[in-house]
């Protein structure tokens, strides 16, 4: 038995190869070894041209095969169960294939490899060298391989005998127009991945009453025909209109498809210097942020869409109304003679309030008929113009929870919608909306909730206090989120009990809230509209109000203003910080991503949102880098772009010294301060911490060995912290001349103790580097101990990182170990207890005793005690009269 076959995820060179192998063994069965990919499935489900019968594997004995025929491969491991074929070695092999060779290759009886842009191509040469007949379908099949693996002629690999070999199918009936309508081109693995991004991040945007999907994709590489994969986006969902951003290397490539007259995409795509035409066309943009592009778009969107319905036609008009003076009787007498359910208020013909129902009836309970509808009325209520969008009528109806919408010109009450009459024009929309829009929508706006992640990764009483939190929102009218680094670091799996949480409302009545309900400690800080709140346990909490910060000038600090939760993420330094958590009873633990922060944790990228965050706020330049190694991230090509430019136009040379200083110290905490130090020396960025810093080679061979001893001392002294900040600007200033060290301090603005201490540090370690270099082979134990001991902890860290010296290493390494041990077990009161006459010489015998100790290795105090005795006899000490006798005894007990 003869089988034809090919190579997994088949495709359609692999088709028209196996078609075109038939013809040379006309007795032989085709069948494929695996799946098929996605195009060539359909194929065979769907075309009356293939008339070929395709076996399945399940039904083949390959037992029985005697000779087996591959096609567009000779590897072993892509055909499948056939291996087992190729491994039993009884049939016969014959290859047809143009891929380059591999260690895996199947040497074959029958061989017929050679170059060409398609497998198929070899095969149709021998069918005309053998004069074969083959029919026009046979011909249009054998044609569909050729032109998808040569990419329709254009990709390089394609050989003059795939153009002969495509002339020859022509000749024999090859149908062009049903090869074009038939073949889809494939998509490659990076574009899958832009697909996958544009399903995952498409959103349905309604603007002036039409949908528009805008997506967006990220890839650091290139990737080509981006436009291939923006159709296969569109007709996979059937949309009519879509706009596609993809952000790759440091630009955003933009491409947009319209179907509907309302949206020319040639058009809304020139406004950022692309072009086409109305149905498609695209653009690049430089020095732009995907989010920036996507904001200009939408707004672009906005103006230039011109909306099917306006305000003006569906509002209903004349409208019944009442005037402001008239009393709260007149208002219930209208509204049920009419039975109308609202009244716009006016003045003068002018719109001053809409009145409910609801609060007339109120209003009547209450005895209150004859007071002025003025007094009663909704002064809140929105108003809409004749030629507003239908767009602008749905926020205010629906967006706004708002139900009668007076229609005004130049403030003249014209007409009225109410939600009935919005509803009514809508309805074939909703009917879509249910019926056919509904999965599509649902996809794409469902958002991703972690509730169950926060069960898994908090403590009980953490996640109680932030349940209590929603639901005192929910009481009060407010929305809860949690925000920023904690929300970050939850999606990474890192602990971080660093809580902020942000209130649509006011953060300060609510944190005011919290003192009462649950006796806790509330520190307001009203400029900022924050507020620290601290639970009996210790526990602390930030609360903010929803805010807007802008900047005066760059490097300024931020002006607050109150806002939403967008706008209040918009103003964060990345976007992987601008994910929130909603705490609210209905929607807890619901994910909220409106800067692609999700795709950026993914892709481990730092992005900034807006191209001018560097000059708004250069210590996010810092920021950016600790955060790069903290979380083992990279910086964004389009950021680091904007970085460059931040440190060429000397943008963080405006930055205050004292929040220099903060963003150095924050960087000497990082785990690993040698690695940003060493970033911040590529980028140049030192000088503007102080001009003469530098983080050269040695510099960096110093901080690996200081991150290394901090890490032994951590582990062994967990109890004795050392001051991490005053270590490592040891390093950073060590080889620093002394008035640049006080120059530094002064600069950042560092407080006088440090100052001090580091200068004092800095001096010791050279005096006590030199001498121990010099004497250490000729110095005691004790001799050594004693230039160590009035040297700070941090100070003898250093020297151990620094030096070179084995020998001081251990030294320094063993003091610290055992400088506890050495302290002497008799003091001054067992002196006195042995009659030794008091004065300066009490000091003089235990500094000989710790000494002792040291060298001697003396472990008791009876062991104390006899070198007392020895010492005080050497040097002839007086002791009292009439206890001499006595004097070793009594020390010794």
């Amino acid at each position: 038995m003869k089988v034809i076959t090919s190579h997994n995820n088949a495709d359609f060179d692999s088709l028209s190869s196996m078609v075109a192998a038939k013809k040379l063994y006309p007795d032989a069965i085709l069948a494929f070894p695996g799946s098929q990919e996605k195009t060539l499935r359909e194929f065979l489900i769907h075309s009356t041209l293939y008339i070929f019968d395709i076996e399945k594997t399940k039904r083949i004995n390959y037992d029985a095969i005697d000779t087996l025929i591959l096609v567009d491969t000779r590897q072993k491991r892509r055909i499948g169960e056939f291996a087992k074929v190729v491994e039993a070695g009884k049939a016969k092999i014959h290859i047809y294939d143009h891929h380059p060779s591999t260690s895996d290759d199947i040497k074959g009886d029958v061989e017929f490899i050679r170059h060409a842009g398609a497998t198929v191509s070899i095969l149709v040469s021998i069918i005309k060298e053998r004069n074969l007949t083959i029919s026009p379908e046979e011909a249009t099949v054998i044609m569909l391989g050729i032109y998808e693996e040569t990419g329709s002629f254009l990709f390089p690999s394609t050989t003059i005998e795939d153009f002969a070999a495509a002339s020859f199918l022509l000749s024999k009936g090859a149908n062009v127009n049903i090869v074009s309508d038939m073949l889809v081109k494939e998509l490659t693995p990076e574009q899958v991945f832009l697909l996958n991004d544009l399903i995952s991040n498409a959103s349905i945007y309604n603007i002036n009453g039409i949908d528009i999907v805008i997506t967006e994709g990220s890839t650091e590489e290139y990737v080509g025909d981006l436009a291939v994969v923006v159709h296969k986006f569109r007709d996979m969902e059937n949309i009519n209109v879509v706009f596609a951003l993809f952000r790759m290397e440091d630009r955003v490539y933009m491409i947009g498809r319209s179907r509907i007259t309302e949206v020319d995409a040639g058009y809304i795509l020139s406004l950022f210097g692309g072009g086409g035409h109305k149905e498609a066309a695209s653009s690049t943009v430089k020095d732009m942020t995907i989010i920036e592009a996507k904001d200009k778009l939408i707004r672009l969107l906005k103006y230039n869409i011109t909306p099917p319905w306006k305000a003006k036609d569906i509002m209903f008009f004349p409208v019944k109304s009442i005037d402001a003076e008239c009393p709260i009787a007149e208002a219930k007498s209208i509204m049920v003679k009419y039975n109308i359910n609202a009244l716009p208020v006016v003045s003068n013909e002018k719109v001053v309030g809409v009145i409910t129902k609801q609060i007339v009836e109120k209003a009547a309970f209450h005895k209150l008929e004859n007071i002025p509808v003025r007094e009663y009325m909704s002064t809140e209520s929105s108003t809409v113009k004749p030629e507003d969008s239908i767009e602008k009528v749905k926020e205010f109806l629906i967006g706004n929870n708002q139900r009668f919408l007076p229609v005004t010109r130049e403030g003249k009450l014209v007409g009225a919608i109410t939600r009935t009459d919005l509803l009514r024009i809508l309805e074939d929309e909703i009917t879509k909306a249910v019926l056919g829009k509904l999965e599509f929508h649902d996809m794409y706006k469902k958002r991703k909730s972690v509730k169950k992640l926060m069960e898994e990764r908090l403590d009980r009483g953490t996640l109680k206090k932030l349940i209590e939190i929603g639901n005192l929102a929910d009481k009060m009218g407010y929305h809860a989120y949690l925000v920023g680094g904690f929300v970050r670091d939850l999606l990474l799996r890192n602990e971080n009990y660093d809580i902020d949480i942000v209130i649509e409302g006011d953060g300060i009545i609510f944190a005011e809230k919290m003192s009462e309900i649950f006796r806790v400690k509330v520190r307001p800080h009203k400029e900022f509209a924050t507020a620290k709140v601290i639970y009996p346990d210790g526990f602390k909490i930030d609360i903010a109000t929803a805010r807007l910060e802008y900047y005066k000038a760059p490097a300024a600090l931020p002006t607050v203003e109150h806002s939403s939760l967008k706008l209040d993420l918009h103003r964060r330094d990345f976007t992987i910080n601008t994910l929130a958590i909603a705490l609210n009873k209905n929607t807890f633990g619901q994910l909220i991503d409106f800067f692609g922060a999700q795709r950026d944790i993914k892709e481990r990228a730092i992005r900034v949102l807006h191209s001018l965050s560097f000059v708004e706020d250069p210590t996010r330049v810092f920021r950016a880098i600790r955060f790069e190694y903290r979380f083992d991230f990279h910086i964004g090509k389009h950021t680091l772009n904007l970085i460059k430019n931040a440190i060429k136009m000397n943008f963080l040379s405006k930055i205050r010294g004292k929040r220099i200083w903060t963003e150095l110290t924050l960087t000497l905490m990082e785990d690993s301060p040698e690695k940003i130090l060493k970033r911040l020396q590529e980028l140049d960025l030192l000088r503007f911490i102080y001009p003469t810093l530098a983080f050269d080679k040695e510099k960096e061979r110093l901080f690996i060995n200081m991150h290394n001893v901090l890490k032994w001392y951590e582990l062994l002294y967990s109890g004795k912290p050392c001051d991490r900040i005053q270590f490592y600007i040891l390093g950073l200033v060590d080889h620093v001349k002394e008035e640049d060290v006080l120059e530094f301090c002064r600069k950042t603005e560092t407080t006088e103790s440090f100052k001090e201490r580091l200068v004092e540090n800095a001096k010791h370690i050279g005096e006590t580097m030199l001498k121990l270099a010099i004497g250490l082979q000729m110095m005691k134990k004790s001799e050594i101990y004693k230039q160590l001991e009035p040297l700070s902890l941090e100070a003898k860290l250093f020297i151990m990182s620094k030096t070179r010296s084995e020998e001081i290493k251990k030294s320094i390494s063993n003091y610290i170990t055992y400088k506890d041990s050495y302290k002497p077990l008799l003091t001054g009161i067992d002196l006195k207890h042995m009659h030794i006459k008091e004065g300066p010489v009490y000091k003089e015998i235990l500094d000989h005793l710790k000494e002792a100790k040291i060298d001697l290795n003396l472990k008791t105090k009876d062991d104390e005690a006899g070198f007392i005795k020895d010492y005080i006899t050497k040097h002839g000490i007086i002791i009292e009269e009439n206890h001499s006798s006595e004097t070793a005894d009594r020390g010794a007990e």
